[in-house]
């Protein structure tokens, strides 16, 4: 049965540790941004014209501009697996989310759109169904994906994750908060990716080092979180920030903010997502002194800025 309307949500994502070590089978810790969301709605139309309507593009499915190919490619394998590549709809696509600064855009369209076309048909939809089908959209976007993102912008609980396993959730109860900040600057997930293979190539053991190291960090977090121990798990995300800086995936925006973070209480800081450009964050012992924090990095060039507690409350 086809009903009128079919409705998705998901929402944000920052990785708190193991960007691109992740792709290597190295362990990760990703936490869902319930509060930033985004909502896809897919409306019957009369005529069977397929129009796609968000910020980014309002038009026809066939005309999607080469950014959005993964979007396309999504969209044409739910029109084949319900048999309706001659049917008429809108998709409508509206989130809170900034694209390209690490923060799940890609995967939370995919989850939406998803999760929205399954509505319109009346079929039920499992997770692993719903992770499969949101890797075809990834697969295109992200070269390589762990499928971290997807995992985390469909899920209520932080996450400990490997790739190629379904993500195990992780409770948290930490007396902290993290502060998000936007540089501003589009990230070049694409060209970090590049950019670990090249020292890879050019500095196997070196490389391998850092990828190892950023695996321990993970574990060591996944105990800091455990027993609420605040100091240790800055310097994991201090230490994190190092090796990424080495992988070659940060660039002079991040490490602006990171350093002004730190120069103004924060008990680590790092940037979170693909780098080169996107998103940083930082740990604040309370949340007046996150809000603190927020205000000084925003002074110092973040476009926007982000709070997220860590006790369970911020968690539900």
């Amino acid at each position: 049965m086809v009903k009128q309307q079919g409705i998705g949500t998901s929402h944000a994502k920052i990785i708190l540790m193991g960007e691109h070590s992740v792709v290597y089978g190295q362990p990760a810790i990703a936490l869902p941004l319930p509060s930033v969301r985004l909502t896809a709605t897919l409306t019957s139309r009369q005529d069977n014209q397929q129009i796609i309507k968000s910020r980014y593009y309002h038009g026809d499915l066939e005309n999607l501009p080469s950014s959005m190919a993964g979007i396309k490619k999504l969209v044409e394998a739910l029109s084949a697996r319900f048999n309706a590549q001659e049917r008429g709809w809108d998709l409508t696509v509206e989130s809170q989310l900034p694209a390209e600064r690490g923060m799940g855009s890609s995967a939370a369209s995919a989850i939406a759109i998803i999760r929205a076309s399954f509505d319109y048909y009346d079929e039920p939809l499992d997770r692993t169904v719903l992770l499969q089908l949101a890797d075809i959209e990834e697969q295109v976007t992200h070269r390589s994906p762990s499928g971290l993102d997807a995992a985390t912008v469909s899920s209520e609980k932080p996450l400990f994750y490997i790739k190629g396993r379904i993500g195990v959730p992780i409770e948290m109860n930490l007396d902290a908060s993290l502060v998000i900040a936007d540089t501003g600057i589009k990230g070049a997930t694409k060209e970090a990716i590049t950019a670990v293979k090249d020292e890879l190539k050019t500095n196997k053991e070196y490389a391998e080092t850092r990828i190892s190291h950023l695996g321990e960090l993970v574990n060591q977090t996944k105990n800091y979180l455990a027993k609420n121990d605040v100091e240790h798990l800055g310097e994991a995300l201090n230490f994190a920030q190092t090796d990424l800086a080495a992988l070659n995936v940060s660039d002079p925006s991040l490490d602006h903010l990171i350093h002004i973070a730190r120069d103004n209480g924060a008990l680590g800081a790092k940037l979170t997502g693909g780098g080169r450009g996107g998103c940083m964050i930082a740990l604040a012992r309370t949340a007046m002194g996150a809000r603190r924090l927020a205000s000084i990095l925003k002074e110092n060039g973040a476009q926007q800025v982000w709070l997220q507690p860590l006790d369970k409350r911020g968690n539900d």
